[in-house]
C-alpha cells in the first residue's frame, strides 16, 4: 500500500434499522467488499448500530456510529451534516435521498422511480414529496448509481439526469442463496416455531404495485388451503392496498388461518422460509430490478416472476415468467407448479444462471473502481 491517506467513506446505513429489503442487500454486499480495501476508512451510519454488526465483519476498516434519532428528519438535518463535519468524510454514499446541506461529494443510489411512471399505484403527497427529494438529490449528486438498465432509463426521463451523470451497478445475489442445505431440516424448523406445514412464499413490502391480491385470489380460487398448504407473505406494510384488505378481512376465520402475513422475521429465519417453500411467487406489476424471486432461484425453489419493468431480463423462468396482470394464467402456472414442480436439472440450470449473471464480485468492483476513478477526478477539479 502507497502512503496516500485512506479515502474516507460515509454510507448512511440506516435501512439497516428497518425491515428486509433490496437496499440493505445493495449495502451490505457492496461494503462487505470495500471492507477489505486498505485505502479505504468506511463510516457506517445507524440507530441500530448492534443489528449493523451483525451485518458487517467488523475490522479496523469500519466505524460504526449510532444516529442520536431514528426520525428521518433528525438523521437527514443533523446527525449526518455532524458526522460529516467531525470525521471529515471524503465521500458520503445516500440511498434516494440526501441532506439539506452539501458537506462533501455526494454519491446517490436511486433503485427506481417507479411512482414517476405509474403514478396511480401512490398516494398524491407520497408522489409530490419522493418527487421533490429525488429530483433535489439527483441535481445535487456527484455520481448517481443505479441497479437495472430499466431504471437508468427512467432516471434519465423522470429526473432530468444526463446519462452520462448514472452509473449502473446491477443487484446481486448473495453466496449464502447458493450454499447447500437440509430442506427437512428448514421445514421442520418453520413447522416447530410457526405451526406452517407446505407452503406458498411471497417476500415484498406490502404496496398496490405488489400485487399481492392476485396472489391471494388465485390461493382462494384454487382453494389450496384444502390441500394442506399455507400463503406466506413477508413484508412491511408501506402504503395501504384496498383490495388486498377487503379479501383478507372477508375471510372466515378457518381459511384465514392458512395465511400467514409477518414483518417481524429477522435475517436468519427468512432464509428458512425460503428454503422451506413449496413455490415462490412473485406478482409485483413494477419494480426497478426485483431480487427476491432471484434469492428463492437460487436456493432452487420454482418461482413464478412477473415479466414487466425491471424483470424482463428475467427470461431464464421460462413459461414461469408471466404477466402479472394474466390473473388466469398466473393462477394455471400456481397450480401447474405444485402438481408438477420442475425436476432438479431445470431447477439447477436457472441457479446456475443466476450465479453467472448475478453475482456481488463484479458490481462491487465496479462500484469501487468508481469510487477510485471519482475521486482522482474530483480532487483535481
Amino acid at each position: 500500500m502507497n502512503n496516500t491517506k485512506p479515502i474516507k467513506i460515509f454510507v448512511d446505513a440506516h435501512v439497516f434499522d428497518k425491515e428486509y429489503q433490496g437496499t440493505r442487500t445493495f449495502l451490505k454486499e457492496i461494503y462487505t467488499h470495500l471492507s477489505g480495501k486498505e485505502n479505504l476508512r468506511l463510516f457506517l451510519g445507524a440507530f441500530d448500530i448492534e443489528n449493523l454488526k451483525t451485518n458487517f465483519t467488523e475490522n479496523s476498516n469500519i466505524t460504526f456510529i449510532r444516529y442520536k434519532k431514528r426520525s428521518g428528519f433528525a438523521r437527514l438535518m443533523f446527525d449526518i451534516p455532524s458526522i460529516l463535519r467531525k470525521h471529515q468524510i471524503d465521500l458520503a454514499h445516500f440511498q434516494y435521498i440526501i441532506p439539506p446541506v452539501k458537506i462533501c461529494r455526494y454519491i446517490v443510489t436511486i433503485h427506481d422511480t417507479i411512482f414517476k411512471e405509474y403514478p396511480r399505484e401512490f398516494p398524491l403527497f407520497y408522489r409530490l414529496s419522493r418527487n421533490y427529494l429525488f429530483k433535489r438529490a439527483a441535481a445535487k449528486a456527484d455520481l448517481i448509481t443505479t441497479v437495472s438498465d430499466y431504471s437508468k432509463k427512467s432516471i434519465e426521463k423522470y429526473l432530468y439526469v444526463k446519462k452520462e451523470k448514472i452509473e449502473l451497478i446491477p443487484n446481486g445475489v448473495s453466496d449464502l442463496f447458493f450454499k447447500p442445505y437440509d430442506k427437512q431440516s428448514s421445514q421442520n424448523f418453520i413447522k416447530n416455531k410457526y405451526g406452517i406445514g407446505k407452503f406458498i412464499l411471497y417476500v415484498s413490502r406490502f404496496e398496490p404495485r405488489k400485487n399481492h391480491e392476485s396472489l391471494l385470489k388465485a390461493f382462494l380460487d384454487l382453494k389450496l388451503y384444502e390441500q394442506g398448504y399455507f400463503l406466506v407473505l413477508l413484508g412491511h406494510h408501506s402504503l395501504r392496498n384496498g383490495k388486498f384488505d377487503e379479501i383478507i378481512n372477508g375471510l372466515p376465520q378457518e381459511i384465514r388461518k392458512f395465511i400467514f402475513i409477518s414483518s417481524k422475521v429477522n435475517d436468519q429465519e427468512l432464509l428458512t422460509f425460503y428454503q422451506s417453500a413449496a413455490a415462490f411467487v412473485y406478482p409485483s406489476r413494477y419494480e426497478g430490478f426485483g431480487i427476491s424471486p432471484l434469492e428463492a432461484a437460487a436456493l432452487k425453489i420454482p418461482v413464478i416472476c412477473s415479466n414487466t419493468t425491471g424483470m424482463k431480463d428475467f427470461s431464464f423462468f421460462g413459461n414461469l415468467h408471466i404477466d402479472p396482470d394474466n390473473y388466469y394464467l398466473l393462477k394455471k402456472k400456481l397450480a401447474e407448479i405444485l402438481t408438477h414442480p420442475p425436476d432438479d436439472n431445470q431447477l439447477q440450470k436457472i441457479a446456475d444462471v443466476i450465479r453467472k449473471n448475478y453475482s456481488w464480485e463484479k458490481p462491487a468492483e465496479d462500484f469501487y473502481q468508481l469510487l477510485l476513478q471519482g475521486f482522482k477526478n474530483w480532487k483535481s477539479k
